[in-house]
């Protein structure tokens, strides 16, 4: 009998190292659990500003998530927490597969505030020591009158303690998405909020800022009813949306897309971009600029360059805008809100050719792509415009654009409908990519000859 059973025990044993879980019993939650993690009867002495939500469901999910996260802690290290309210709580904890490979928590509840996610902050993200973390939050603290500078001062003190506790850890900031004056969110004061956070952030590369407020906005700047269910919480089209917008940022730090490209040029092409480094590519003296009389704090920073500098073996410009991830040429989104700068190839072109490239960006940015030094638009074009009719373009998704030189003219598709027909360029001259606002990124750069 015994030596029947011996397959057997040392099969289960196998099972046991391999997922050590099942090997003891899950942790359960407690009434002293849900005790020691019940919403504060009362914001005295409590970090930040505005009342605590206080309705039913709000009470009674606060303890609830927060006990069983702290069961979690262990098994969550160095993951990538999403912290948010309602909004965050609907991608669930398989964050509905959008994030194949990523290791993944996710610590949204719905109905909280920015005070609420302060007061939280150390237990449910911090201790988790995570790799990066994704925020959304605001929109309730409008439902219950918060005003907009009390917000922004509790966003600034959830940066501080996040800074506090790890100076380089990737913050991704969402936007406060819009919603609708009928759930006492109206479009000024979500603006508002986004424009302090913008501020409190500005300069500081250890945040990226994704504009998901124009991804959702309708011309009116009120939630459009495509992407929510009801003008508050997102459908699954909505998260779908979302979930794109994130995906080139996670790549950019990381998290995905972790293979080089493995693309070949087809025959009688010559790639301008080998997908490792920057060989070839460099920054060109720009004109000189009249400074204004009065200098306007929201403008755009316009790089200066005096010599030119190229970047032959490296992977990445030496002010890190312009990065080599395994296959693509990245322009990052600049911490400044808006930074303007060219990257050129150190080749002339002064035949005619076929310049053939996908491009990717990330919601409402702004790039462009030199033809001999005039500028092409290369953007999220829907949002970003200036081609905001195209019916093909892939929002948050690689589009093909072709640009046929010849005869002094540049005709240019974007997946094959037409962008210019016929758009002056000089005799010669390189070609240049740009960096404006939002993350663009650019692959399988090439060119060829004209066809006949």
């Amino acid at each position: 009998m015994k030596i029947a059973q011996t397959p057997f025990l040392i099969l289960l044993f196998g099972i046991l190292l391999a997922f050590p879980s099942l090997g003891r019993a899950q942790a359960t939650v407690t009434d002293a659990d849900l005790a020691k993690f019940a919403l504060p009867a009362s914001e005295d002495g409590l970090p930040g500003e505005g009342d605590l939500r206080r309705y039913e469901g709000y009470v009674k999910r606060w303890p609830e998530f927060r006990a069983k996260w702290a069961t979690q802690v262990e098994a969550d290290q160095k993951a990538v927490v999403f912290l948010g309210d309602s909004i965050t709580q609907g991608w669930g904890t398989d964050f509905k597969n959008q994030f194949t490979g990523m290791k993944l928590a996710n610590r949204g509840i719905g109905g909280d505030t920015t005070r609420g996610m302060l007061i939280r902050l150390q237990e449910d993200v911090l201790a988790l020591n995570p790799s990066a973390i994704v925020m959304l939050m605001g929109t309730n603290d409008l439902e219950v009158e918060i005003d907009p500078e009390a917000i922004g001062r509790n966003f600034q003190l959830i940066l501080a303690a996040i800074k506090k506790h790890d100076p380089k850890v990737p913050i991704i900031l969402c936007q406060v998405f819009p919603s609708s004056a009928e759930k006492n969110r109206p479009a000024d004061k979500i603006k508002r909020v986004n424009e302090l956070y913008a501020a409190a952030v500005k300069g500081d590369p250890q945040v990226t800022v994704v504009d998901t407020w124009t991804l959702y906005a309708t011309e009116t700047g009120d939630a459009d009813p495509r992407w929510f269910k009801d003008l508050l919480h997102l459908n699954p089209e909505g998260y779908e949306k979302w979930a794109a917008a994130l995906r080139p940022i996670f790549a950019t730090l990381g998290f995905l897309e972790t293979e080089a490209d493995d693309f070949t040029p087809e025959p009688g092409y010559t790639s301008l971009f080998n997908g490792k480094d920057l060989t070839g590519w460099g920054f060109l003296p720009t004109p000189p600029r009249k400074q204004p009389k009065k200098p306007n704090p929201n403008a755009p920073k316009f790089v200066e360059i005096t010599e030119p500098v190229y970047f032959d073996g490296k992977t990445q410009s030496d002010d890190g805008r312009y990065v080599a991830i395994n296959g693509r040429l990245v322009v990052t989104t600049p911490a400044e809100g808006r930074r303007i700068q060219q990257l050129w190839t150190r080749q002339e072109f002064p035949e005619d050719f076929t310049l053939k490239l996908e491009f990717r960006a990330t919601p409402n940015a702004d790039s462009g792509v030199f033809i001999r030094k005039p500028q092409l638009q290369c953007r999220d074009f829907l949002l970003a415009g200036p081609y905001t009719e195209l019916k093909q373009y892939r929002a948050q998704d690689w589009n093909e654009l072709v640009v046929v030189v010849k005869g002094g003219k540049a005709r240019a598709t974007c997946n094959g409908e037409v962008l210019e027909e016929a758009m002056e360029v000089p005799e010669t001259g390189p070609i240049g990519l740009e960096g404006d606002r939002g993350q663009m990124e650019y692959r399988r750069i090439r060119v060829g000859p004209v066809a006949e």
